[in-house]
């Protein structure tokens, strides 16, 4: 009896399950997506912050840098322009999406499905694209340049005009989400107190979706803040951060300055991260199972206001897009407008020829093919392997992290890392290896946050019960989780190859007369004075997209009725 009562009482030992060769195998992938992250982002990041202790000749020099960028006017009014630029965009954009979304999402007005396409066409773009319509409609010879009075385009007008058409259609879908997921009852209660479409409004639809504002307060706010090619092209003498960089690395040779206005660059870039992340952290759920589904009831008035509304802003979106195709085929603007194709023949323009579009196809196929491989199963890993909780959680912090940082400022710190002589990667330098590797880790976090989402609606007795059965986890995730993931995985892969098309930050620093990209020889025939061949080239990264689009809506289709059929009812 004294032998039992000491065994009840002795304390049990946990039991340590097992390592599988599955479980091995899985921590094996994810420690190698740790390492991609600190290879593609953390490394590159210090190498820059040591870049702006130093001074050219490499010695260290500690703040000496700062000191010198903050007591220069030219250099440091440039944050002001930036915050004031951001400030502003982001307020304009705001504004003018949420009254698109509320329309599509809170009114019966027709055409909702063309209004939607019509809003995102602008993701299609580069950012160049609306900057060089603007100097065709607003310019010193622009068809419509008396509309601003004595101001001039090209300066803050020009920029701000530029960053709304950029950033309209990122804040139009965060707001559609935070309308949609509204409770009817709310509304209806609203009704019965007799509350008035004001009083509702303020106590109940705000309060209802202030988390998916905010969010979309700062997405553009960092967006603008971050983006360069619309001041580059339109900006004139008014300087922002971003362009900054690009005078001192490109024009000065002066890489030390360059990375101490990176880290500025930086610092807002982040704040603004990590309150959307604090945010986002505090939102709870707008919707439980006993919800009811919010159905807008018919207004005549109201629904063909909403429609006029949606109208004005689709023909402004396809306006832009309209005057830079225009713009492209005219022979010499403004005295000869004949419709020619001279502006296509990129052999004979500086920039890059034809072969930088050829440059960024490629890029954008690998980007979307290698990209969507390794950004899935790198979300599947960490979100599929058994305990290691703690390495999941960092690795899971790292791939949420280059979301903070800006593309000309990963591209330059690139250049430190990458081009630094003792590191032994130093031979995919001006290759279109880099290009790749840049692309795919300056939009990873969208893209691992999608796929995240995708596979936590699995439940994970589908691990489980192949564990059980034994079967191996790969053939659990290429018969099982692909297939049912699927959507979400086309989604990634066009998110991947649509960016890589028209980004120009991320790699400005980093093509080489090889691997020069459509976007960034858009920029530099714009420099060159051939503004119109620079249309022509932003219009083939338009269509190329855009196509690429298209197909990608047909696949998807396609493949959602062989894979998807049990979904159905």
């Amino acid at each position: 009896m004294a032998s039992q009562a000491q065994a009840v009482a002795a304390p049990a030992l946990a039991v340590q399950p097992k390592l599988s060769r599955d479980d091995r195998i899985m921590r094996g992938f994810i420690v190698l997506v740790g390492v991609w992250m600190v290879i593609a982002v953390v490394l590159p990041l210090y190498f820059m912050l040591s870049k702006s202790l130093e001074d050219r000749a490499g010695d260290f020099v500690g703040l000496v840098n700062y000191a010198q960028y903050f007591s220069t006017p030219a250099l440091f009014y440039s944050i002001g322009n930036s915050l004031t630029i951001a400030a502003i965009s982001t307020v304009i954009t705001i504004s003018l999406a949420f009254i698109y979304a509320y329309a599509l999402t809170r009114s019966c007005m027709a055409g909702k499905g063309a209004f939607r396409v019509v809003a995102m066409v602008p993701l299609l773009a580069p950012s160049l694209l609306p900057a060089i319509s603007f100097v065709y409609l607003f310019g010193n010879q622009g068809i419509i340049k008396g509309l601003l009075g004595d101001n001039t385009i090209y300066g803050p007008i020009g920029i701000v005009m530029g960053e709304v058409f950029y950033t309209f259609p990122h804040a139009l879908m965060i707001l559609i989400v935070a309308l949609a997921t509204a409770d009817g009852r709310l509304y209806e209660a609203a009704v019965s107190l007799r509350a008035g479409p004001v009083r509702t409004f303020f106590t109940v639809t705000l309060p209802g979706i202030k988390y998916g504002l905010i969010s979309a307060v700062f997405v553009v706010f960092t967006l603008v803040i971050t983006d360069f090619g619309i001041p580059k092209v339109i900006g004139g003498q008014y300087n922002v951060l971003a362009t900054d960089i690009y005078k001192q690395v490109i024009g000065q040779q002066n890489f030390q300055m360059g990375a101490v206005v990176s880290v500025v660059l930086l610092i807002p870039a982040v704040l603004a991260f990590v309150a959307d992340r604090i945010i986002q952290g505090k939102q709870t759920s707008a919707l439980t199972s006993s919800s009811v589904a919010y159905a807008p009831k018919p207004r005549r008035s109201y629904d063909l206001a909403m429609t006029g509304y949606c109208a004005l802003i689709g023909f402004l979106i396809l306006g832009i897009i309209g005057m830079a195709a225009y713009a492209s085929f005219v022979q010499f603007w403004p005295y000869n407008l004949n419709l020619v194709l001279k502006n296509y023949d990129f052999d004979v323009m500086d920039g890059g020829g034809w072969a930088s579009f050829t440059n960024s196809l490629r890029l954008a196929a690998y980007t979307a093919v290698f990209g969507t491989a390794i950004i899935f199963t790198g979300a599947y890993m960490v979100e599929k392997a058994r305990g290691f909780g703690a390495v999941r959680g960092a690795i899971q912090f790292l791939c949420i992290l280059p979301m903070a940082v800006p593309g000309m400022v990963l591209g330059l710190a690139y250049i430190f890392f990458f081009n630094h002589p003792d590191n032994p990667l130093n031979f995919i330098y001006g290759t279109m290896a880099i290009l790749v590797i840049c692309t795919i880790t300056h939009f990873y976090t969208v893209s691992h946050l999608t796929a995240i989402t995708a596979l936590k609606q699995m439940d994970r007795e589908f691990e489980s019960v192949s564990s059980s059965l034994k079967v191996p986890f790969y053939k659990t995730f290429t018969r099982v989780t692909v297939p049912v993931c699927l959507p979400a995985i086309l989604d990634v892969s066009i998110y991947l190859f649509v960016n890589a098309m028209t980004t120009v930050s991320a790699v400005i620093f980093l093509y080489s007369t090889d691997t020069a990209l459509a976007s960034v020889a858009a920029l530099n025939m714009d420099d060159a004075g051939d503004i119109a061949p620079a249309a022509a080239m932003c219009m083939m990264i338009f269509y190329a997209a855009a196509t690429v689009r298209l197909l990608h809506v047909l696949v998807t289709r396609g493949l959602a009725r062989r894979t998807q059929a049990w979904r159905a009812r």
